[in-house]
């Protein structure tokens, strides 16, 4: 792959016993990519606990007659990654079971959980569809994209184009001409049009050897994502809205984050499971974020922490461990800002593993970033101690097993022998986890490659995979 052994660190440790079985370079920051997540992710199980949920509190301000509610709906964000659209479904019906057919003030959006500076989805490499870019928000609704999906018709000569979640406002072609071209490029030949707000247009042709295929895509105006979502989901589901969907606050602020429910509250505990596709226009507002003096109508409950990990890690999902990391901020620090997040993460690492001139550079607790280091020995360590801790199973559950699933499915080193995070960016390929060896003795992994070639040096990392797979013929 024409990659010099400078741009390459390894640490290859047997777990427990502490013995290096291969190492080489190990104290050189290098970027991790999304091999970061593993220390977001690993601090989180640690200060919240698997068991951790969000809570997404909902009010009916106002009385209820004949189905009409005189009033306001508000709805108040605490960084909840998981808020997809059957969770959400099932937070507007919940409305509805308790009455209400038509609102008529306005269904008001309290996203002031997080603060964090205003920058594009573009920011990054250029490319705002993509779905990874999304930005986090306290209110992440459906991470903030649209899935088109394209079924070909037999002997019409067009594909029926359907987008999911429908988006108040916004018009979609029904239809895009097919071909019998083969199925190469398929997403550049639609020459999709997704600039436009209030219009999706598909101007080139499908091919009918793709069968049906989906795209998700990052919604061009993050910022009327959630307003566009929540009314076109209230009217499908029959209300009926005289007011506005609109940014606001919620009643009057000043207890702890995620409150516990209580005697006045009923809770409505969803975990429906949606495949996250890896995906908001940042949170207004500034302060202390707390949660609302009123007790909430309801509430929405997510699923737990080791349950969100498993998107977070296995998908590699940058917006919902974004998400995570502003929530630690939120949490332990009392502000879901990312200075709060990075201050929470160094004194938890401080805490565990003391100061050292190798401590990790922590940015937004993605890995999505060109300033984020750690050395392969740091991560290395952190891994050994999350061996041996009480969250040990979670946090290894929740990695892709090398050959089976998640990021890790394309791996040629034999199955099911490793839970590995994988990290990939431009000139960044990287890998990190636990192996287990012919001898049955377990080994702790890192390896970072920085360099233009990086990724043509995955078969590399493979075969160190498979090496340490095959402890017998080198002990």
């Amino acid at each position: 792959a024409r990659v010099p052994v400078e741009a390459v660190s390894v640490v290859n440790e047997e777990i427990g016993s502490g013995r290096g079985r291969l190492e080489w370079q190990s104290d050189l920051p290098r970027n991790p990519a999304s091999v970061m997540k593993l220390l977001t992710t690993y601090a989180a199980l640690d200060l919240l606990g698997p068991s951790w949920a969000w809570r997404t509190p909902v009010w009916l301000q106002g009385p209820i007659r004949d189905g009409v509610l005189d009033g306001s709906v508000v709805i108040q964000g605490s960084g909840d990654p998981k808020l997809v659209i059957e969770r959400l479904w099932l937070m507007l019906r919940h409305v509805q079971q308790l009455g209400v057919r038509e609102i008529k003030g306005d269904i008001v959006l309290d996203r002031h959980a997080f603060t964090a500076p205003d920058s594009s989805p573009a920011e990054f490499d250029g490319d705002p569809a993509r779905p990874y870019n999304v930005k986090p928000d306290a209110l992440l609704l459906n991470y903030k994209t649209v899935t088109y999906t394209f079924t070909p018709v037999a002997g019409k000569g067009y594909a029926l184009v359907t987008a999911d979640p429908p988006l108040a406002g916004v018009f979609t072609d029904a239809t895009v001409a097919t071909t019998a071209g083969a199925c190469d490029d398929w997403r550049s030949a639609l020459k999709a049009g997704l600039a436009d707000p209030a219009r999706v247009t598909f101007a080139g042709v499908y091919a009918k050897a793709c069968g049906e295929l989906s795209w998700p895509v990052a919604y061009v105006d993050p910022a009327s994502y959630n307003a566009r979502l929540i009314e076109a989901m209230w009217r499908d589901l029959g209300g009926k809205l005289r007011g506005n969907v609109r940014d606001g606050v919620a009643p009057s602020l000043s207890a702890a984050p995620s409150p516990a429910p209580n005697a006045a509250t009923s809770s409505v505990s969803t975990s429906a499971s949606s495949s996250p596709s890896s995906p908001s226009e940042p949170a207004s507002g500034a302060g202390t974020w707390s949660a609302a003096v009123s007790a909430p109508s309801f509430e929405i409950t997510s699923p737990p922490l080791a349950e969100v990990i498993r998107d977070i890690n296995k998908y590699s999902n940058n917006v919902m461990a974004q998400q995570l990391f502003l929530t630690l901020g939120l949490v332990q620090r009392g502000m879901g800002s990312p200075a709060a997040a990075r201050e929470a993460l160094r004194a938890w690492a401080k805490d565990r593993f003391g100061e050292s001139a190798q401590d990790p550079v922590i940015d937004n607790g993605s890995g999505l970033s060109r300033d984020t280091r750690v050395t392969a020995r740091w991560l290395t360590r952190m891994m050994q101690r999350a061996w041996s801790s009480p969250v040990m199973p979670e946090l290894v559950s929740s990695l892709p097993v090398n050959g089976l699933d998640g990021t890790a499915r394309r791996s040629q080193a034999t199955q099911g022998r490793a839970h590995l995070k994988t990290g990939s960016l431009r000139d960044v390929a990287a890998v990190a986890g636990f192996v287990l060896g012919d001898s049955g003795r377990r080994y702790v992994l890192t390896a970072f490659i920085n360099h233009p070639n990086a990724n043509a040096a995955r078969p590399a990392l493979d075969a160190l995979v498979q090496w340490t797979i095959q402890d017998t013929t080198w002990r």
